[in-house]
């Protein structure tokens, strides 16, 4: 039997920043959502925003005190990635270490399956 995949997670770096994100919202239900659309220039982005609902098509994951959430559809091609939160000289961003995508973009924006 397969094993199923990891869902998505979130490093260290990434808990933290969210976590602090999530304060600054001033809303106690709300949680980052992160969906995969198409587009980009490898064929799929991804998409981070903040929300404070749920439908019955998303899948919670809860890391510490972070709420994630995201649709099923944008689960099969995240899952067992991990959402890291990076800082260097050029600027802070959000990167996904996603093992689904055959390519992605020299932005780390959009990624390409096989």
């Amino acid at each position: 039997m397969a094993e199923a995949p990891t869902m998505l997670s979130l490093s260290e770096s990434a808990e933290k920043r969210v976590s602090f994100l999530m304060t600054q919202e001033d809303n106690p239900n709300v949680m980052l959502r992160v969906v995969v659309n198409g587009g980009g220039c490898a064929g799929f982005q991804y998409g981070f925003s903040f929300d404070d609902s749920k439908t019955d098509d998303d899948v919670l994951i809860e890391q510490g005190d972070v709420k994630v959430v995201t649709d099923n559809m944008s689960l099969m091609y995240l899952a067992g990635a991990q959402i890291d939160f990076v800082e260097d000289m050029i600027g802070a961003a959000f990167s996904i270490k996603n093992p689904n995508a055959a390519s992605t973009c020299s932005c780390g924006t959009s990624f390409s399956v096989a």
